[in-house]
């Protein structure tokens, strides 16, 4: 997902689209360890989509996040 897409979403698709890419790590992450994952690329494409994700988040609230 391109940068401009994800400032077009608002923070509810945001955070479900992170609960989508924490689920597909996990599961990609079991694949890994039974010896089964075809795509080990995945694992760190989807981290970096889930850190991509939390920045557009994070943007979005003042002072960063931060109370």
């Amino acid at each position: 997902m391109s940068r401009p897409s994800l400032r077009d979403l608002t923070p509810v698709e945001l955070q479900k689209q992170l609960q989508e890419a924490r689920q597909e790590v996990f599961n990609l992450r079991l694949q890994r360890a039974s010896g089964k994952l075809q795509n080990p690329a995945r694992v760190v494409a989807t981290r970096r989509t889930i850190a991509r994700l939390l920045t557009a988040l994070r943007e979005r609230t003042p002072a960063g996040g931060r109370a």
